[in-house]
């Protein structure tokens, strides 16, 4: 049988490398000057700061050597190789992640990444832990579109990593990824993304799916006006410990749920410093645009024309001006129908013109009746792996035995 060859520079001597340097920049931190007595510290202390900062610039030189050296190995390595010790070369991303995130370098392992990615990957559709390396690194530099070639795939399959696969990873991808959605305002899509990491099976408590369920509700008021429930499948830690630990979000649901955007205020300014600590005030910020949406929406359905006038002051807002620029943006988006008169100042709502006859309809239901084809194809596929499972077969044949066993005899 053909052996096949390690390739000739093997992550662990790099990861050895980098982890080392990163050791002697933190024992390179803790050294302290004390001034001599015999000469006066104003006199040496330029002369000891000049050894500090060329020490500090060898060592930011040699690190930046690292991580080229680590950039090129990534670059040019066999993915055949690679998947040999995915553990390892996974580990060699997430460190290289960890120190461009201490450098304030996101920008700079994008590319990288994405390069270790399609190595590690047997499939698209398999979720490696260095996808949330990517997310982390794509939001902190503010450049989400290298992300979204990962994210709009949906993950069936898991690259196990030799068995050092961390939950941690796992729950980060979907978090991240639904920041990287709600930044970009496809907000159906980031829902989905913080259900999943709400929905992981867990016996503790995460602090990752904490923050996942706390912009899950923020997320659910502006896409639904409501929050969404959760999955039955959800673990019963989210009841029994994330809740009690998010009750300034629950108070604003149920205030948002009153339609009332003064009580609204109220409520964001009494927990202000809350939702400023979670950096979460601009999704509350988008709850109160939200609302005022919601709002309008809702006279649609009672009234055929209204002047902005009337409209400002039914919905609360500060003016006809506003009135029409919320009116506006809600027409652009396809969230109402309607038409404004601008010499009169009237709004006059429609009905949906969509009459679900033209070829673009058809071609969106046709894509959707394939998205159904594939996901039933998979759903067999599936249920044909766990029935062929040993396990899945020996547990089977127990339960069986042991029902025939607990089954009354018909002899006396």
């Amino acid at each position: 049988m053909e052996v096949t060859q390690r390739p000739p520079h093997f992550p662990e001597r790099i990861l050895r490398q980098i982890i080392s340097i990163t050791q002697e920049k933190s024992a390179s931190s803790n050294v302290r000057l004390k001034p001599t007595k015999e000469v006066p510290g104003l006199v040496h202390q330029p002369r000891a700061n000049m050894h500090i900062s060329e020490s500090q610039q060898e060592f930011f030189r040699m690190l930046d050597e690292k991580i080229e050296k680590v950039q090129l190995f990534i670059s040019t390595c066999n993915g055949e190789h690679i998947r040999y010790s995915t553990d390892t070369f996974a580990g060699l991303c997430h460190q290289l992640t960890n120190t461009l995130v201490e450098r304030k370098q996101p920008l700079r392992g994008i590319g990288t990444l994405r390069r270790a990615i399609d190595k590690m990957q047997r499939n698209t559709n398999q979720l490696t832990s260095v996808h949330a390396d990517l997310c982390q690194l794509c939001l902190l530099a503010k450049c989400f579109k290298p992300a979204l070639l990962y994210l709009d795939v949906d993950m069936t399959d898991m690259c196990k990593e030799n068995g050092a696969s961390d939950a941690k990873h796992f729950l980060c991808y979907y978090y991240y990824g639904g920041m990287i959605y709600t930044g970009l305002k496809n907000f159906e899509r980031a829902l989905y993304f913080y259900e999943q990491a709400l929905t992981t099976p867990a016996m503790a408590l995460s602090h990752i799916m904490l923050e996942s369920y706390k912009k899950y509700i923020l997320v659910s008021l502006i896409l639904l006006g409501r929050v969404q429930q959760l999955p039955k499948h959800t673990s019963q830690i989210v009841g029994q410990f994330i809740k009690p630990l998010s009750n300034a979000y629950h108070e604003l649901a149920q205030v948002y749920s009153t339609n009332n955007p003064s009580e609204l205020r109220t409520l964001v300014n009494k927990h202000s410093k809350t939702f400023t600590r979670d950096n979460n005030m601009g999704l509350v910020k988008q709850c109160f645009s939200s609302i005022y949406k919601k709002n309008i929406q809702r006279l649609t359905k009672t009234c055929l024309t209204l002047s902005l006038q009337d409209l400002a002051s039914r919905v609360q807002l500060l003016g006809p001006q506003e009135a029409e620029k919320y009116v506006l943006h809600m027409i652009e988006d396809g969230e109402i129908f309607a038409s404004i008169n601008q010499k009169d100042g009237v709004v006059r709502f429609h009905d949906n013109p969509e009459k679900y006859n033209n070829p673009a309809m058809l071609h969106n239901i046709d894509q959707e009746v394939q998205k159904c084809i594939e996901l039933d194809e998979r759903l067999k596929a599936m249920d044909q792996e766990i029935t062929m499972n040993p396990q899945f077969v020996q547990k089977s044949i127990g339960s069986q035995e042991d029902d025939s066993e607990s089954e009354p005899s018909s002899y006396s």
